[in-house]
């Protein structure tokens, strides 16, 4: 039984799913990966879910990063065994064969923020905040954010974000094409729900069609070498003091002392 993936059917074929939990801020633990892939495997193979919506729980965030305290003292072997893990999760909202919607009212960051990007498209309301703040932590992006942001932003922009670690608020997300529109925070998931049945009235075959031919430059030059390539980078910190140092610094709410280079 499912404890942090919760599914609901909004009608005309839209579905949404919920993760749900909001003490943590909806942050990604090895649990909530694997109940997330299971969940997002059979919808894949539901024909009458036509558009997915995924939201976080609660009012502050969507998903506010991984699960630092549980990275913390993982080795290079179970590092690369999460990133994977992120990684199939993404890969499968990226490919699922219906929309997905990922709804932003609050906090995505670190692997939040990578799970909506692996999404179709972003909504974000005007109290949406996206970052990757890896580097702040010892390590760097390791569910595809080095791989999906630059294809939004560019490459310039992107390195600035991931290099930085800074938050942008919605009306900046907004003017760097992350999201369309900053959407009013109230009536912010009933205009979601209208978005997504507007797509769901659509032929899926032709919606679907469309969505593979947009992926499909992606997919012609291969995005799995570049999957490997940032689990490889991202688990060889975990060998470093910086990793150690930065979540050490994380969960003792102080500012991090890196020494440098590992």
């Amino acid at each position: 039984m499912n404890k942090f993936i919760f599914t609901q059917a909004l009608g005309s074929g839209v579905w949404q799913l919920t993760i749900q939990r909001e003490a943590a801020l909806n942050a990604l633990s090895i649990q909530l990966l694997e109940e997330l892939k299971s969940k997002l495997e059979a919808i894949a193979k539901d024909e009458s879910i036509r558009v997915l919506i995924v939201r976080g729980s609660g009012e502050k965030a969507f998903v506010a990063g991984a699960d630092i305290l549980e990275m913390q003292n993982m080795t290079r072997s179970e590092a690369a065994r999460f990133s994977r893990l992120g990684h199939e999760v993404c890969l499968l909202l990226e490919q699922m064969p219906k929309v997905t919607i990922a709804a932003v009212h609050g906090f995505a960051l670190g692997g939040g923020m990578e799970l909506a990007l692996a999404c179709d498209f972003i909504l974000g309301s005007e109290k949406a905040q996206f970052g990757l703040p890896e580097v702040s932590l010892g390590v760097i992006p390791g569910f595809g954010g080095t791989i999906r942001l630059q294809r939004v932003v560019g490459g310039a922009i992107a390195k600035q974000l991931v290099f930085s670690g800074e938050r942008i608020k919605a009306v900046e997300a907004r003017d760097l094409g992350l999201i369309r529109q900053v959407i009013p925070q109230e009536g912010f998931f009933d205009y979601v729900g209208a978005v997504a049945l507007k797509i769901a009235k659509h032929s899926l075959g032709a919606v679907i069609a469309a969505k593979k031919l947009m992926n499909e430059f992606e997919e012609s030059v291969g995005i799995h070498p570049k999957v490997d390539a940032e689990v490889h980078r991202f688990s060889s910190l975990f060998e470093g003091s910086d990793q150690r140092e930065g979540m050490a610094a994380f969960s003792e709410k102080r500012p991090p002392r890196f020494k440098g280079l590992n």
